[in-house]
């Protein structure tokens, strides 16, 4: 949505920024298949008809999820329209819509699994975000929460992504938590924590939620 304060930002990055990541840069590669046999661990356990991604991009994450578990039905939400556009295009078996985090376009009760990777550091309203998660989740779903973890390890290299290859993405983590800040707005905002995992060498961690 062009009234986002990072909408500068994306307009600067191609729509097929994953998708061309982890085919032509080994370190994105190495990351993002890394997240998803992460994700994947996690869903095995789990029943669900009805997948959201919050903060889908272009797609490359909720595809991947769908080609593994094809007998759900799956959604996405983005607010950078052009990256909807593009993943409506790219993936017809997918359902995406333009909305941001904070006001989620769909009904109470509606999804067994919610994933909501990488995207609260960019959102304005984390604690908002948060309760729309919530109120989107049915009763017995279950929310899989990731970003960085935030330790003074991820802040290094970040800070040389930042300046050296991804120097688009400057400014761009809004709210640049810790995990322990993170884990307690999570318990603030009424989620229970099943789980909290490190991957990525301790760069990354992942929360699951009910």
């Amino acid at each position: 949505m062009p009234n986002h304060r990072l909408y500068g930002i994306w307009k600067q990055v191609p729509v097929t920024y994953y998708q061309r990541g982890v085919q032509g840069n080994i370190l994105q590669r190495i990351w993002h298949r890394n997240k998803l046999r992460q994700v994947e661990k996690i869903i095995r356990g789990l029943t669900f008809k009805t997948c959201l991604d919050v903060g889908c991009a272009g797609g490359f994450m909720i595809s991947e999820v769908a080609r593994k578990f094809p007998r759900a039905k799956y959604y996405g939400i983005d607010a950078f329209d052009r990256a909807v556009a593009y993943a409506k295009a790219q993936y017809p078996n997918i359902t995406f819509k333009t909305g941001m985090a904070e006001n989620i376009p769909f009904k109470d009760n509606s999804f067994d699994l919610i994933l909501f990777y990488e995207t609260i550091e960019h959102v304005e309203h984390p604690a908002r975000a948060l309760k729309e998660l919530r109120r989107v989740l049915k009763k017995d779903g279950t929310v899989i929460l990731a970003m960085d973890s935030g330790n003074a390890a991820f802040r290094v290299i970040w800070y040389v992504w930042e300046h050296t290859y991804g120097r688009v993405w400057q400014n761009a983590h809004l709210h640049p938590f810790h995990h322990t800040e993170l884990e307690k707005l999570i318990r603030r905002s009424g989620f229970t924590i099943r789980s909290k995992q490190f991957t990525h060498m301790g760069l990354e961690v992942v929360f699951v939620l009910s």
